[in-house]
Order: structure tokens, then sequence, then C-alpha cells
């Protein structure tokens, strides 16, 4: 008898159901933080800026079905959106489907608990500024949105996404 592999090891992206795209999200809350990009390099930067609906204490969307109305330049993930963006943090679900990595084990669909991600360093909770509260945003550039923190441990090997053969 096979083992039942979990739906991101035999789906493409945009095979998944809403609810499949959506339970990959696992509420870190960094797709949410402003990133700067220089004009002239192209360079990207991070800031520690959170979007005006973040919850800084729980790291979630307080508005998620109607943030793109209210927050005009939010973007809504898609398959095809994901191609063309290179800002995600590696850290990413969608992103680490993607480049056909599977999911870490502190993963909430791995783990089973929400907490994993807080527990693991990937969370951006308590640790962000309000972007009302914030000011210039230059001052706020930090490198830890971009990064795969130690604690997560080792990023997951591309490839990794192949079930066991039969």
């Amino acid at each position: 008898m096979s083992e039942m592999l979990p739906f991101w090891k035999t789906k493409p992206l945009d095979a998944m159901s809403r609810a499949e795209w959506e339970s990959l999200c696992d509420g870190c809350g960094r797709c949410c933080l402003h990133k700067l990009r220089e004009d002239e390099t192209e360079v990207l930067h991070h800031t520690e800026i959170a979007c005006r609906l973040l919850d800084t204490a729980t790291a979630r969307c307080t508005d998620y079905a109607n943030r793109k109305r209210r927050v005009p330049d939010c973007i809504r993930l898609t398959p095809a959106r994901l191609q063309k963006i290179d800002w995600l943090p590696p850290t990413c679900a969608y992103r680490l489907i993607a480049e056909q990595r599977d999911l870490p084990e502190w993963h909430p669909l791995r783990s089973g608990d929400p907490e994993s991600v807080v527990r693991a360093g990937i969370s951006v909770r308590g640790r962000v500024v309000p972007e009302r509260a914030a000011g210039a945003s230059e001052d706020h550039i930090a490198t830890w949105p971009g990064n795969w923190p130690k604690r997560a441990g080792q990023k997951p090997a591309i490839g990794s996404l192949k079930g066991p053969t039969p």
C-alpha cells in the first residue's frame, strides 16, 4: 500500500484548490513588510515596516478579504504572478514549492501548529514597526526579512518535493 502524499507534493501550484493554496501561507507576515528598490541599480531592500493592515501582535492581516481595495498596491499572489515576483522571503511556501523544495518542518501544514512559525523565528510578530508610526522608510531597512533564520533549520533542498518512488 502506497503512502498518501500531501497535496503540495503531488499538485502543481496552478492545480491547487483555493483552500489548498491559502493553506500554504504560514502566516509569517514577511510579505506584508514594505520593500524599497533602488531606481538605478534595481537592488531590493527589505524593511521592518508593516503594512497598515498588518496586526503587528499577531502577524495577520486585519482585513484580508478587502485588502486589495484598502491597500491598492497589495499583491494578490497567484501562480502566474509568483513567476515574476523576486521579493518573497526565502521562507515563503509559495516560493519554496515553485523552486521544487519541500515545506520545512516548522510549516504549520507539517507541524500541525501555527505557533511553530513563531518558534522558528519566521514570524514578524512583535518585530516590526507599524506603517503609520515609521517615518522615513530608509531608516528602517533590515536584512532579516529577506534571510533564512538560523533557528529555522536548513532550507529544504531543491528537488525535495519528489515523493518516495513506488
